[in-house]
């Protein structure tokens, strides 16, 4: 299960990757908006939330930049969000940092790059190995 959230701004982008990943096999859990204002922070709360319990597997979460959501998702322990934003990061924030939480931008990505974006996020694997220690690390950073 996927958790996808998002504020105003992420409706139209969230609607569309949620119709893209159903027809690839992928359960989502929408956890909203529909288009009422709502605050960032919020909303990256009820993902980061669902994917810190085990309900969910990974979080993806839109507003108009992704990077208020970044912020806000980081702040929450467990959490290791990025914003992507292009191919290569993207791959490398799973093979390399295993990150659990992506951020997207409705303003500065098109729907069809973000769905893109959101498949290589979802089917890449965490390589482990010397990044293991990093994470390590970074969770270490996190309980200080």
């Amino acid at each position: 299960m996927i958790a996808i959230g998002c504020d105003h701004a992420g409706v139209e982008m969230k609607k569309y990757i949620i119709e893209t990943l159903a027809l690839e096999g992928f359960d989502m859990l929408d956890l909203g908006t529909d288009g009422e204002p709502c605050d960032y922070p919020d909303m990256a709360e009820k993902v980061c939330q669902k994917v810190t319990s085990g309900e969910c597997e990974k979080g993806i979460l839109i507003c108009g930049t992704g990077i208020g959501m970044s912020i806000a998702a980081n702040k929450i322990k467990g959490i290791r969000a990025a914003l992507c934003t292009d191919s290569f990061s993207t791959k490398y924030t799973r093979l390399h940092n295993d990150a659990n939480v992506m951020c997207l931008g409705a303003r500065t990505l098109g729907c069809g790059l973000a769905a893109e974006l959101v498949q290589i996020f979802l089917t890449t694997g965490f390589e482990g190995g010397r990044h293991q220690r990093r994470v390590d690390h970074i969770t270490g950073l996190e309980n200080k």
